[in-house]
């Protein structure tokens, strides 16, 4: 079996899937043979890169609304009648200073309804046609929610609950055969660091922290979801794997307004 051939008839579902990690997912996926179904709030976005996807189906709406998550897990048992592959990739984020907390409450409440509620809501969902064995959840998580950092205390709150949340579902599902996962991109080149790598300078010093010495693609993280989806990693659960470059593993993360 070659790389290409490792998720030939599986099917997936990648959430936040119109652009940046999400999208990049959802081709890998389709590339390594998988039928694919993405969400994401921008309809048109989301048709551009289902276009990219053989027999790829499409669903806008909002993570937030229970209805369209419902509309998810029937449109995945209408399409592919079972599910083999789930990636929890949607997320909002938010960056203030932590004194800022009560001023900031609603984008605080959407990045836990969004990163928190929604995939704990979606999983359970979908439950009934995921359950069965060589079935696998992959969540992407955060380097800040390993390691933290400033003015993003909310935002690593939610990404460490999804990580506890990862390792939860291996634990109650792993009797099914379903393996549960996270990758924990670090700096990755998308529009969540557009405007930071805007900053003259930002991204050479950056680029001194990672033993790399390159800020992520999209694609690096979509390689490592592939993989965690398929049966190459038939024994592996439970587990964070870190995509960064060995960044939150080797240094400590700047501390001032990067």
């Amino acid at each position: 079996m070659t790389v290409a051939d490792l998720l030939v008839g599986k099917t997936g579902l990648v959430t936040g899937a119109s652009r940046g990690i999400g999208a990049a997912i959802a081709r890998r996926l389709a590339a390594c043979g998988a039928r694919v179904l993405v969400t994401a709030r921008s309809a048109d976005a989301l048709a551009q890169v289902c276009a990219d996807l053989p027999g790829g189906v499409a669903v806008a709406g909002d993570l937030r609304d229970p209805d369209h998550i419902a509309a998810l897990a029937g449109t995945a048992r209408a399409e592919f009648g079972t599910l083999d592959v789930l990636v929890h990739n949607a997320a909002a984020a938010g960056r203030f200073p932590l004194g800022d907390t009560a001023a900031n409450w609603p984008r605080i409440q959407a990045m836990l309804d969004v990163n928190v509620s929604a995939a704990l809501r979606l999983t359970a969902a979908v439950l009934p046609i995921l359950r069965r064995p060589g079935a696998s959840i992959v969540s992407v998580v955060s380097i800040s929610g390993e390691r933290g950092t400033p003015h993003r205390t909310a935002y690593a709150a939610t990404k460490g609950a999804l990580t506890s949340m990862t390792r939860a579902f291996a634990v109650e599902l792993g009797p099914d055969g379903i393996r549960a996962n996270a990758v924990s991109p670090g700096i990755v080149d998308t529009d969540l660091w557009a405007k930071n790598k805007a900053v003259p300078g930002v991204e050479d010093a950056m680029n001194a922290l990672i033993p790399l010495g390159r800020w992520g693609q999209p694609a690096d993280v979509a390689d490592v979801v592939a993989f965690l989806a398929s049966d190459a990693a038939r024994y592996v659960t439970a587990q964070t794997i870190a995509v960064d470059g060995g960044m939150a593993d080797t240094v400590q993360l700047h501390r001032g307004d990067v």
